[in-house]
């Protein structure tokens, strides 16, 4: 089971609480985490990832075990923590302004 932090606006529109959780057929990597989500919450297609090229939204960015991991391939391997369900991984909007 994979833990995933999203942050307050998707989880208002997902109507979900603070962490959800998605089980995977595969291996855990960003990729099959982002397709989990999307199939179990519908209504968040498009909203962390393009619909026809499933490239990352520009302020959207990824984080496992404290790192930044939005610009890692999709098929990368998550780390073993993420993958074993001891941490997190954070789906996080970028704060722009000016």
């Amino acid at each position: 089971m994979i833990r995933i932090v999203l942050p307050h606006h998707l989880r208002t529109l997902a109507r979900v609480g603070d962490e959800v959780t998605v089980d995977l057929n595969d291996s855990a990597t960003l990729g099959s985490v982002l397709d989990a989500i999307e199939a179990k919450y519908p209504v968040l297609r498009g909203t962390i990832r393009d619909h026809e090229t499933h490239k990352r939204r520009p302020l959207v960015r990824f984080f496992a075990c404290g790192e930044d991991v939005s610009h890692q391939p999709l098929e990368a391997p998550l780390p073993d923590p993420i993958a074993k369900g001891a941490e997190p991984l954070f789906i996080m909007g970028a704060i722009a302004g000016g």
